[in-house]
């Protein structure tokens, strides 16, 4: 029987993606790969794309995940530096770095045991850093008392060095993620607390009492001094209008008969400024000025 055309590609292409699965290998943009010769690591992949090996039981390929891993640690107790129990939950982020030797440290490059491996280093940098530190780093009613960068810092600088040098690993960050206290000692906590701010308070109210008490010691000068210069003013005019009074009073006793006249026209004017309709005894001053004027009847 003959075999169809279609047949025999088919045939060909399906050898083809077989000699392809055992020579060749695809690295995604997520892994990194590890290949072994004889079950020994002899060389590693991390970028994207298709690689050349030798076919199985020769050469094998493990692939690894190079994504940030994030890592959170149980909540658990640590002693600061001044012995008190805290309670503390720290997270971290991590990566493969060295593939060879990640492979190579843990069983065909297991996750998870290089996760439990590095709950170990970060528990033990994490107390170590902690046990350098007071209380008052962690909880404190004064902003400028606490130390949470430094810490996580410090804490950072221990795990990294350590972690790359024998777990291949790459700890990106490290973070203090839940602080808490033990009932035992979180009455005491709260008591120092009240104890803080009822001094700040305190405090306040005494810096309050002496800015007013400033305040109304300047109000009380500002006070005094405008009115020693209102009364100054005053007396300058006092002293003015006497002196005014006393050159009038000098006129007026040279021609007294003057200065009554004057006086009974200003009062008549001031009289009849307006129009006013008066009922009134002619004899009566300033209006006996008014028989004194001249009828404009003719005789």
């Amino acid at each position: 029987m003959k075999r169809s055309p279609i047949n025999f590609v088919v045939g060909i292409v399906l050898m083809l993606i077989f000699v392809a699965l055992l020579f060749c290998f695809q690295v995604r943009q997520t892994e990194v790969a590890i290949v072994t010769t004889f079950q020994k690591p002899s060389r590693n992949r991390t970028e994207p794309g298709l690689y050349f090996k030798l076919p199985w039981p020769i050469q094998t390929v493990y692939k690894l995940d190079k994504r940030i891993q994030n890592f959170e640690s149980r909540y658990e107790e640590t002693l600061t530096k001044d012995g008190r129990n805290l309670l503390i939950t720290i997270y971290a982020g991590w990566s493969v770095a060295d593939p060879i030797v990640f492979f190579q440290t843990f069983l065909n490059g297991s996750m998870t045991e290089a996760e439990r491996s590095l709950e170990g280093l970060l528990r033990s940098r994490k107390n170590e850093v902690v046990g350098q530190h007071p209380f008052n780093h962690f909880i404190s009613t004064t902003e400028q008392e606490l130390k949470f960068a430094e810490i996580e810092r410090e804490m950072l600088d221990k795990v990294q060095a350590e972690a790359r040098k024998n777990y291949g690993i790459e700890v990106r960050f490290v973070g203090i993620k839940r602080l808490g206290l033990p009932e035992s000692i979180t009455q005491k906590v709260f008591d120092r607390m009240q104890a803080e701010r009822q001094r700040l308070v305190q405090q306040l109210q005494g810096e309050g009492e002496s800015r007013a008490s400033e305040i109304r010691s300047a109000a009380e000068r500002d006070r005094d001094k405008l009115l020693a210069s209102a009364q100054a003013e005053a007396t300058r005019i006092r002293g003015q209008g006497d002196a005014e009074a006393a050159k009038a009073f000098a006129v007026f006793q040279q021609n007294p008969e003057l200065a009554i006249l004057l006086m009974k026209l200003n009062a008549l004017e001031l009289s009849l400024k307006e129009r006013t309709t008066l009922i009134l005894d002619q004899r009566t001053p300033p209006f006996d000025l008014l028989n004194a004027l001249p009828s404009s009847t003719p005789k």
